[in-house]
């Protein structure tokens, strides 16, 4: 008897500073795909392309914001982005924020959300980053196990978060304590907040 030999998927996130017609195009359906699923972006029906390309080519010219496309064996189907505090926040610059994180239905399954997360915290310490903050909507509930198996730390809930369908729904506040590449750690750097968890 013989057996099926396994299919080997790669797995590939990528920070782009430009993005082609052809990759913008899978960005935008798996955006949508994302949407209608429930997957947050603020949006709560699908988009046209037209809004979607300028959305993306909209982040691709903010400083502060960093575009990051997740690869299913050469294909987009998923993104996140990385967002500094603008130069005047000094008093915050060692903190960043994790928004717009998904990865399309259709690619799910194969641990590219988790390994999209833990690419942009390996770029947010790079850069010297030790606090990763983010939300999410209450009724996220893959995402909210996603983030919590990845050891963020809820530390709020808004209960007035968002309007989806005439319905009022929570959201969450997480954080997360990284560790730079060089230099002290981020407890002494940072002092007594929860510890870190890299």
């Amino acid at each position: 008897m013989s057996s099926e030999p396994s299919v080997v998927h790669r797995l590939d996130i990528e920070r782009v500073d430009a993005i082609d017609e052809h990759d913008l195009a899978q960005l935008c359906e798996a955006t949508n795909a994302a949407i209608v699923e429930g997957g947050g972006f603020g949006w709560i029906g699908a988009q046209s392309r037209t809004a979607l390309e300028r959305h993306f080519r909209g982040v691709l010219l903010v400083p502060e914001r960093e575009l990051f496309i997740a690869r299913l064996d050469g294909e987009v189907v998923g993104s996140a982005q990385f967002v500094r505090p603008p130069r005047n926040n000094e008093a915050q610059a060692f903190a960043g924020t994790l928004t717009h994180a998904f990865v399309a239905p259709y690619a799910r399954g194969f641990g590219m959300a988790r390994l999209l997360v833990r690419r942009v915290e390996e770029y947010a310490a790079s850069q010297g980053i030790r606090v990763i903050n983010l939300d999410v909507r209450a009724t996220q509930r893959t995402a909210i196990s996603l983030f919590e198996g990845l050891g963020y730390t809820r530390w709020g809930t808004h209960p007035a978060y968002a309007r989806v369908d005439g319905e009022t729904i929570e959201g969450h506040y997480y954080y997360r304590v990284i560790e730079i590449p060089r230099g002290r750690s981020s407890a002494d750097a940072l002092g007594e907040i929860g510890g870190s968890s890299q």
